[in-house]
């Protein structure tokens, strides 16, 4: 593979000395870029965009012509591995995500099978080995999945949810049952994610969006756990060795998590990305009393796009400011792009982010 021009993301993870704050933004691929709403329309579908890797590489590169961003992240859905399990996802306009056949039984869960990610979900690492070479060593390309909690409620669910009473009544009425549902995925998510790096993914992230939902408790039980498990099996490489492409830096990102930072940081990962809810000064005072440097990544309200950009340039100062100097902070939004954010105000984020931020890392 080509030597890595841009590497600020990955020392950023791993907390080490950078010139600048690195800024990705999740969804940076997405609805808000006319050229991805037209390759949409191409493809017929959201899925079968996702299922023909040329495709797949050419949305993943869209953001990287429009701004000048410090990492890619491949283009896909958290839902690759329940699709691969059988319960028959489709996507529909204004709706979201719909599983023909969720989750209703004990035996439901028993029949799922453990899909093979370089069979059933081969599009997904043909989908790393084309845009890594189509990459050319620009910036970092980054893997991910879905946590086993987030990826559990849409098979229970059959789809988005606003007030997730199946999965919680499962959880109360037939814990052992959700168990069982739970290390299936994870090790079908351990599994997939290592056929990520060993594709090419450099830096890998494990996306809890519904973990926020859960009593302290039941996270532990129910997320966290799932989490620690999938961490413990990913083949990551070396983290004292002098070339930084030869570790892959993991991030755990639990919406609605700020509460579980000290335990997040326990389970061996190297960053954790928090929400907009979190104070980062008093997050990284936290994270201050663990063992092993960790970093943050976040926390801007996507909502602040929809502002002027003198309110855009504040909002970055008070990121900024709240992370204060030094490494071990990446610049990103708290959750995914709006689909209508305005793209000169995305384009002025970026450029603001990469300007202000230098004078926090000076020497």
């Amino acid at each position: 593979m080509t030597m890595l021009q841009n590497d600020r993301y990955l020392r950023a993870l791993r907390c080490q000395i950078v010139d600048r704050t690195p800024i990705w933004m999740m969804r940076q691929a997405g609805r808000y870029l006319p050229e991805y709403r037209a390759l949409r329309a191409q493809a017929g579908s959201f899925m079968n965009l996702c299922q023909h890797p040329e495709l797949t590489c050419e949305v993943t590169l869209q953001p990287l012509r429009r701004f000048p961003l410090d990492a890619a992240i491949i283009f896909s859905d958290i839902l690759t591995i329940p699709d691969a399990m059988g319960l028959g996802l489709t996507f529909t306009a204004g709706e979201g995500p719909h599983f023909a056949r969720p989750i209703t039984s004990a035996r439901d869960i028993q029949a799922l099978p453990i899909p093979d990610p370089e069979l059933e979900l081969t599009y997904v690492m043909d989908a790393i080995r084309t845009t890594r070479r189509a990459l050319q060593g620009q910036v970092p390309l980054i893997g991910f999945s879905g946590s086993p909690w987030t990826l559990a409620t849409y098979m229970i669910e059959g789809g988005s949810s606003k007030t997730f009473s199946k999965i919680k009544k499962l959880m109360y009425a037939e814990p052992a049952q959700l168990h069982q549902l739970l290390a299936k995925l994870a090790q079908s998510v351990t599994l997939y994610l290592n056929a990520q790096i060993q594709a090419g993914a450099q830096s890998i992230m494990i996306f809890d969006t519904w973990g926020g939902l859960l009593s302290h408790e039941s996270y532990r039980q129910f997320s966290l756990a799932y989490m620690q498990q999938i961490i413990d099996g990913l083949t990551r490489g070396n983290p004292d060795s002098t070339q930084i492409t030869d570790y892959t830096p993991v991030t755990l990102f639990t919406k609605g998590g700020g509460l579980w930072l000290p335990q997040l940081a326990a389970t061996g990962c190297d960053a954790i990305g928090v929400d907009w809810t979190v104070d980062l000064t008093q997050a990284r005072a936290t994270l201050a009393q663990v063992d092993k440097p960790i970093a943050l990544q976040g926390n801007l309200d996507p909502a602040v796009l929809y502002a002027t950009p003198d309110v855009i340039d504040q909002q970055v100062d008070k990121v900024l400011a709240e992370y204060g100097y030094g490494s071990g902070h990446v610049f990103n939004l708290g959750h995914g792009i709006m689909q209508d954010a305005p793209i000169e105000h995305v384009k002025h984020l970026v450029d603001t982010v990469q300007q202000k931020s230098k004078r926090y890392h000076q020497s």
